[in-house]
């Protein structure tokens, strides 16, 4: 690393400016000198303007003999209203780690998506003094990563419906002639994605001229079950009127006339992909094994049996890099992938961790997080990302603010716009000793899978020794390395450093070989969902709709009931039910529907009424943004 690097100093202003203000007014370190100060060549950058830059995947393979750094996930309690912070940490800590303990730390975390960013979530660069800048760009498009899926995705979506089309408007003899047309010398040919669909139906010829008229029709005809379509189209909006649509109204597809559905661009199955590639090689078999549903005979259909996988590998070839970034305080950030942690598995990708593991080296750290609570986001992050890269995280950090947790103890509602309750602003033990046992499941929860467990406390000034005393005991009971207390909201990485020495001592007391997955992958697919709605949620037992029934059948049928398991749940509570706080008990878990993502590896089924597009909130962010003509900066972003 070169000499002359030096961490900018935080001017720590009180009372916190809005994050906007905080990120708009430093300027950030020119990323060249980042990437230089890290260990990343020149020609392995791609810079985006001045403060972001595209990084290549052959650093992987330059340092394959560099020992890992200690891994680290952030998680936290089921979250909410009133939010726990656990981006602010990510970010905290590593400042913490970098710029104050001098360690090598990366942060490893997600692209945020459009739809809460203007929705009613907002960003997801941190905030106050710890966050991503700059931060209008990382919550604003960034390089362009998810409008490739978006672009992918719809292409394939296109490629179906117009299969089925012109399947049945034209003969066999027609189809061949179109999908092998002749040249002016009369020859044909197969264009190289044909040649794997001919393998795949058993077929060895290599010549369109030499098959029989019983191969060509095996070869031309799909015959996609329209009414089995599991691909939808996507847009990286939250717009819950697309959560049914027909297509097909035009005057000559309206005999094909179907109901679908949009999902939001970070579910699509496109943006798993990305996460869980290990390389480029690896991104292009995945995408080319996603299954859109079955023939009619039941017969698994791909996006190669399409003929468009080696096109979405084009629109994702620039996609597949992480983007490097920086903290306020100057220590480096990976942005990539951004699935939804309750419709999708909600980690960023395995590239980006194995490139920060390597440049962080043996005494270094890499800090990535989790989405949402750490019943699906960190249960996701061990037994479907960890099971994909191989990799074995040291220590999880589980973080958890004394409001919130008082809301899981039956505390009043929240309602926006309206003063908080006192029993958040003043001390309530009983409250609080209630709503604790959100953290403890959770704490015994990342204990199975043979971690170290930290609690991080963010701060309130509200907060009481006593209430501060109770949720460190708590904590240790329930199985914590330690619980302590962090401000890196009002204080950045200075606020983080007990944190960062926390997870430097449980990094150093745990062995990786001692981490372990929930379940084997040769259970069944209904033994997988009831081990993690038992073990993981406290469920009693778990329902399946009859047409969830039908699904697991068909996945069994069709060769693919040993991948992970991956639960479309509601992020706000440990049962189906958003309401339930705390530890609900006394519950059976619905699946309503099963659905396969073959190409990124797991089996996902749908809880109660979980939607994979989100709505509109009555006030969603988007009032508040806006620009300033004069000086175009972007105003109102959170």
């Amino acid at each position: 690393m070169s000499e002359e690097f030096v961490y900018p100093q935080l001017e720590l202003l009180k009372p916190v400016p809005s994050d906007i203000d905080i990120a708009s007014n430093v300027t950030p370190i020119h990323i060249a000198k980042i990437a230089k100060h890290y260990g990343i060549l020149e020609d392995e950058v791609d810079q985006y303007g001045k403060y972001k830059a595209k990084v290549q995947l052959s650093i992987i393979d330059r340092l394959k003999d560099q020992e890992d750094a200690n891994y680290v996930v952030v998680t936290g309690i089921n979250p909410t209203p009133l939010g726990e912070g656990k981006s602010t940490t990510t970010i905290g800590l590593c400042q913490a780690l970098g710029a104050h303990l001098k360690k090598t730390a990366f942060a490893c975390i997600r692209q945020p998506s459009q739809g809460p960013t203007f929705g009613i979530k907002g960003g997801a660069a941190g905030g106050g003094y710890s966050q991503v800048v700059p931060m209008e760009e990382f919550n604003l498009h960034m390089t362009g990563d998810i409008h490739a899926i978006t672009a992918a995705n719809n292409l394939l979506a296109a490629a179906i419906d117009t299969r089925i089309l012109h399947e049945s408007t034209q003969s066999d003899a027609a189809l061949f002639k179109r999908l092998c047309p002749e040249a002016k010398d009369g020859s044909r040919k197969f264009a190289p994605i044909m040649l794997g669909r001919l393998q795949k139906l058993g077929i060895t010829k290599t010549n369109p001229n030499d098959l029989t008229q019983e191969e060509i029709s095996k070869f031309v005809r799909l015959d996609i079950d329209p009414t089995l379509i599991t691909w939808n189209r996507v847009l990286d909006t939250n717009d819950r009127f697309l959560r049914g649509i027909t297509i097909g109204q035009g005057k000559e597809e309206e005999r094909f006339q179907r109901k679908t559905n949009f999902d939001i661009s970070v579910a699509s199955e496109i943006m798993a992909v990305l996460a869980l590639s290990t390389s480029l090689a690896d991104m292009r078999e995945r995408l080319g094994r996603m299954v859109v549903g079955p023939s009619k005979a039941g017969v698994p259909i791909t996006a190669d049996d399409l003929g468009v996988g080696g096109a979405l590998t084009v629109l994702m070839k620039d996609a597949i890099m992480p983007t490097l970034m920086q903290t306020l305080e100057g220590t480096p950030v990976l942005v990539h992938a951004g699935p939804f942690a309750n419709i999708a598995h909600g980690n960023s990708s395995i590239v980006a961790d194995q490139i920060a593991l390597k440049l962080a080296g043996k005494d270094g750290f890499v800090v990535t997080e989790a989405g949402f609570g750490a019943d699906i986001g960190a249960e996701k992050f061990f037994d479907i990302k960890c099971r994909s890269s191989g990799l074995k995280p040291n220590c999880a950090v589980i973080v958890a603010t004394i409001r919130a947790l008082k809301m899981h103890g039956g505390g009043p509602k929240v309602v926006a716009g309206t003063p908080l309750d006192k029993a958040y602003t003043g001390e309530n033990i009983p409250l609080l000793s209630e709503g604790v046992g959100n953290l403890a499941h959770h704490i015994k929860n990342l204990k199975k899978f043979g971690v170290g467990v930290v609690v991080a406390i963010n701060r309130f000034s509200s907060d009481t020794d006593a209430e501060i005393d109770l949720l460190v005991s708590r904590s240790l009971e329930a199985g914590a390395d330690s619980a302590v207390m962090t401000n890196h909201w009002e204080e950045g990485g200075k606020g983080a450093i007990d944190l960062a020495k926390a997870v430097q001592e449980a990094c150093l007391k745990t062995q990786p070989e001692n981490f372990k997955y929930l379940y084997p992958l040769d259970l069944s697919i209904k033994e997988k969902i009831e081990t993690i709605a038992k073990e993981i949620y406290g469920a009693d037992g778990v329902e399946y709709s009859a047409e969830a029934e039908k699904k697991i059948q068909l996945y069994t049928n069709q060769g693919f009931s040993n991948l992970p398991i991956c639960m479309a749940k509601t992020h706000l509570s440990l049962s189906h039910d958003p309401e339930k706080k705390g530890v609900p008990t006394g519950f059976t878990l619905p699946i309503r529907d099963v659905r396969a993502s073959i190409g990124a590896g797991f089996i996902y089924p749908l809880v109660g009424s979980m939607n994979t597009i989100p709505g509109l909130p009555t006030r969603p962010c988007f009032y508040e943004i806006d620009i300033d003509l004069k000086t175009g900066k972007i105003l109102g972003l959170s």
